[in-house]
């Protein structure tokens, strides 16, 4: 039996159409289908490829309904035996927070590559083709590993990224993302990887979150949780119009070693007497809270601010199951 490669269009700038003179400003986002994306592109020898429009947006408008019906089509297709990966092609704005969805909740026994474009397929020199090439390849090559539990990946800028680190690091310039400290999971040199470290699938998703959600979800809308970043003069209102509003989790973006500002302390407080939530994270780029031996506290989270967002999401939704 062929194995099929599976790649689903979300839209982004990959998908971007612009006005003639090739500037990579300026475009729409989202107006090319995923099928023409693909003409030109060398498949892996001994895969074949299928597409599925799944949704047309700029990823900056992601919201709970794509990301549900996105897990949803994703589910369906890893299900099937004829099925190796799938390769999503995706916006740049939100494509890490939704790479960290999809780690959370998709069954992780075939490889998930996500890739994207900082110019529109317009530009003089679109950097698109070249990324799903190499996504298509890497999507490939990780299943030939045949892993007990692939992470999801992301393609892009020649380097492959696991979803748990991946960030956008940069607006405009082709080589956006990174992961920080600890570098690329690999290289992409002419349609083949580098490895520079075997991908895992181990992740910091919290204790207690189940994997494997996508079919048990409910339809959204989500438990209302949102990042909330402390700075130099934080008012206290802030947090109370959102402790009025119902809001049923905060990821608060700590200074520094995750602190938070004196102001918003006593209202957070009073939050988590009314059973909203908190989650303390830092709001620097790189490394995590470090917290004192023998003294952690459960609040504290390793992820960054959105995919910690992500994860306390995911938790709030478990207790509904567990009701029912």
């Amino acid at each position: 039996m062929q194995k099929n490669i599976v790649v689903l269009g979300m839209g982004g700038t990959i998908a971007g159409a612009g006005n003639p003179g090739g500037t990579a400003l300026g475009y729409q986002a989202g107006k090319i289908a995923v099928q023409a994306l693909l003409q030109g592109i060398p498949v892996p020898a001994g895969y074949g490829v299928s597409v599925q429009q799944v949704a047309q947006l700029d990823s900056k408008d992601m919201d709970d309904m794509h990301w549900w019906t996105l897990a949803k089509v994703c589910t369906q297709h890893l299900a099937q035996p004829d099925v190796a990966a799938l390769v999503i092609t995706h916006g740049t704005d939100t494509l890490e927070e939704t790479a960290w969805f999809l780690q959370c909740v998709l069954p992780l026994g075939k490889p998930v590559v996500l890739t994207c474009a900082m110019r529109p397929a317009t530009a003089l020199s679109p950097d698109g083709p070249a990324n799903l090439r190499d996504a298509l390849a890497c999507a490939a090559a990780t299943h030939q590993l045949a892993l007990q539990s692939c992470p999801v990946l992301v393609v892009a800028g020649g380097e492959v990224h696991a979803a748990q680190w991946v960030r956008k690091e940069h607006p405009y310039r082709m080589q956006a993302f990174s992961s920080g400290a600890l570098g690329p999971l690999g290289w992409m040199e002419e349609g083949r990887v580098r490895w520079a470290c075997a991908p895992s699938g181990e992740t910091l998703i919290p204790p207690g979150l189940p994997l494997s959600l996508a079919m048990e979800m409910p339809v959204p809308p989500w438990p209302w949780v949102e990042v909330v970043a402390s700075h130099a003069g934080a008012r206290p209102e802030v947090l109370e119009c959102l402790l009025a509003a119902g809001i049923q989790g905060m990821v608060v973006a700590g200074t520094g070693n995750g602190t938070v500002h004196a102001a918003w302390l006593e209202v957070l407080q009073r939050a988590r007497a009314a059973g909203v939530h908190v989650w303390r994270c830092t709001r620097c780029a790189q490394g995590q809270v470090v917290q004192p031996a023998g003294q952690e506290d459960a609040e504290v989270t390793a992820l960054a601010p959105h995919k910690a967002r992500i994860s306390l999401m995911l938790q709030l939704l478990q207790q509904p199951w567990k009701e029912a």
